[in-house]
This record gives structure tokens, sequence and C-alpha cells, in this order.
């Protein structure tokens, strides 16, 4: 008897009914190459990056991952780093995992480009969840720092969820004043 081919992380059926958004976005703040967000932040989305987030459901960032995949084939081809968004050490002690990394490691692999590990997030930022955007705005300023300078010239950001665009609009500038070129932006869900 013959196999059936392997689908994946996700039936065709079951991505066929997820709510596709509006990919190519306006993030806050000017100089991105692309900012792209494939999926809107609703049901099943927001319930499997919630249950990643914050039950620890580490299973859902392969399939996560496997969502962004046709997003980073619609990126420009010289893309030649990936850096995800990074928690502050006490969270990801607290929660076990970043789930940016656990979504940004194998998009790196299958590009074939480093996966920086030298972005920090300084300060201990409360929750971006549930504030305004000028309070999101104040919540992150100065919270990113990179250790030494990146020898990229464009650098993707790997995020779960972009909502006002601060967080990796926040990041994309500690990596330029590091010595990155160009930038762009990659999450699963727009909120």
């Amino acid at each position: 008897m013959p196999l059936r081919p392997a689908e994946g992380a996700i039936c065709k059926a079951c991505k066929g009914d997820l709510p596709y958004g509006e990919s190519w976005l306006r993030c806050t703040g000017t100089g991105f190459e692309h900012c792209v967000a494939p999926l809107a932040y609703e049901f099943p989305v927001d319930a499997a990056i919630k249950a990643l987030k914050f039950r620890r459901r580490l299973f859902y960032a392969p399939a996560l991952t496997e969502l962004l995949r046709e997003a980073v084939a619609a990126l420009a081809d010289d893309v030649d780093a990936v850096v995800p968004v990074p928690l502050h050490w006490r969270r990801q002690w607290w929660r076990g995992f970043n789930q940016a990394l656990e979504i940004g490691k194998p998009l790196a692999r299958e590009l074939g480009v480093p996966l920086v590990r030298s972005v920090v997030r300084r300060r201990a930022t409360r929750p971006q969840s549930g504030l305004t955007a000028a309070q999101r705005a104040r919540n992150l300023r100065g919270a990113f720092a990179v250790r030494g300078r990146l020898p990229y010239g464009h650098a993707l950001i790997v995020d779960d969820v972009i909502t006002t665009g601060t967080t990796v609009t926040g990041l994309a500038a500690a990596l330029r004043r590091a010595g990155v070129e160009r930038i762009s932006a990659l999450a699963v869900a727009k909120a």
C-alpha cells in the first residue's frame, strides 16, 4: 500500500481555513525593506501563539514556522541573517524558551544564514499586550542592545506577532547602530 505524501505540520485543508490577512504591513518608523505577517491574529492562530508562549506548547513552533515559509519566499533573496526578537533573560528563564527563537532557528537553517544571538533585551520591559501604541513606544525605548558590530547587509527580524510594529522598529534601530544596512521584519500574525 503506497504511503500518503507527508503534509507537514499543518494539513492542506487546515491551512486553507486559516485567517490570511494583508501580509505586507506598514511598520511604524521608516527604513524597512519589507514588513510581512501572512496571517491575522484571529482564531485559531491566536490560540496557537498563546499556547506556545504562555502554556509551553512548543509543538506549535514548527507549525508556525511552516506558515512563514511562503512569506520568506516573497522577501528579497539577499537576506543574510535572521534575528529573533530577544526576550529579557528573566522572562526567558521564567518561560523556559523564546518563541521568536523557536520560530527563527528553522528559518535561518532553511535560508542557510546565521542566527544572530548577540542582540539582547537589556531592560525587563512590561509585556506589550494591552498597551496603547504610545505606551508600547515608551516601554521599549532603549530596550535592545547589540554586542559588537554586525557584518550583515540585510537582516530579517523574526517575531510571533506584530501589533503596532514598535518592537521590530526598536530592534531595527539597534541593528542599524550595530552596522546592519537593510532590515526586514517577519511575523506569523498581525494583530
